[in-house]
């Protein structure tokens, strides 16, 4: 029987468990909160996070680890990242080493600056080093739940695991490419959430095209810059998990961080625009761990350092905005 759990139900979660329902026979899908794995196993549909999309029948909603685990070769977690340590400490006990780990989580681990695999297997490792791969690519969850073509890529440092998790998750509207830099893919998975609080900023500034591409541009050659610095690959951030990514996140409407950063321009103070969105923007949160990523690798990352004083020191964006544009000449 092909079988996936999916450990997560957000709005990302959920839109998982329905894009890839047609690739298996069972597919369980863990919430934290029994109200709402309740709530979805009889109303068909997320309606806290991820409204008016249908949950295919054999999707099976549970609050119960054990039973969400049980049977699956391929575990898929779509956990916030100030979560997700806690989240495989409780899973733990129901793991095994033939099991497969996708990671479709976006972000680094405040603290330890762990990217979202090293983290897993950091966690894991005191039991059995676990077989990884991480999901990222230019994606919002309503468009793959609508059924909408899309493409993103898998990561592995073992490319049959990233062949195997390729073979069984792609189908007609979403397309996998297989990657062996999960290096460069998670740092430009979570990086760009920065860059798209900048973006933000830039339209609720009122700034025209030239203002938005000029930071799009420049913020990838900072996220380049740092994936190469810790052993990624400057290709890949011009793919998918890259460029692709970076640009949907600090265009797209349906975007938690480029909605930050509009309502960061309006004045609007952090806390209060946190309370108010029901999700977590991991750009907020990467931001913090970007700022110290640079420190610790002396990487120039001036639009993400620019973020994190206005995010974290109170900054007012457009005295940011200046020192950015007032920065010594140097060439591209």
């Amino acid at each position: 029987m092909r079988q996936l759990a999916i450990i997560g139900s957000g709005s990302w979660g959920t839109a998982l468990a329905i894009a890839l329902a047609p690739r298996f026979d069972r597919l369980t899908l863990w919430a934290r909160n029994p109200d709402l794995a309740c709530e979805m196993a009889r109303t068909r549909e997320n309606r806290r996070y991820l409204p008016g999309c249908a949950i295919p029948s054999h999707v099976e909603p549970t609050a119960t680890l054990a039973a969400a685990l049980e049977g699956a070769p391929i575990v898929l977690t779509a956990i916030p990242s100030r979560y997700l340590r806690g989240e495989y400490r409780a899973l733990a006990p129901f793991l095994s080493p033939d099991m497969l780990f996708v990671s479709a989580t976006k972000g680094i681990e405040t603290g330890t600056l762990l990217r979202m695999s090293e983290l897993i297997e950091d966690t894991l490792g005191s039991l059995f080093a676990p077989r990884v791969a991480v999901l990222s690519g230019p994606t919002f969850a309503k468009e793959i739940s609508s059924g909408e073509p899309a493409a993103v890529v898998i990561a592995s440092a073992d490319p049959e695991l990233a062949t195997r998790v390729q073979l069984a998750f792609s189908g007609p509207a979403l397309r996998f490419y297989t990657s062996r830099d999960v290096v460069g893919v998670e740092i430009g998975a979570a990086l760009k959430n920065v860059i798209a609080i900048g973006a933000g900023i830039c339209y609720g500034l009122g700034l025209g095209g030239n203002s938005v591409a000029a930071l799009v541009t420049r913020g990838l050659a900072e996220l380049t810059r740092l994936a190469v610095a810790l052993g990624g690959e400057a290709r890949t951030l011009a793919g998918l998990a890259g460029l692709g990514d970076l640009v949907l996140t600090s265009t797209g409407n349906l975007s938690r961080n480029r909605y930050v950063g509009l309502q960061l321009a309006q004045g609007r103070p952090l806390p209060e625009i946190v309370a108010g969105m029901g999700q977590i923007a991991e750009g907020v949160d990467t931001c913090k761990a970007a700022y110290a990523l640079a420190q610790k690798t002396g990487v120039d990352m001036p639009i993400s350092e620019a973020m994190y004083q206005i995010i974290y020191l109170g900054k007012p964006v457009r005295e940011a905005i200046r020192d950015l544009m007032e920065r010594p000449l140097t060439n591209e």
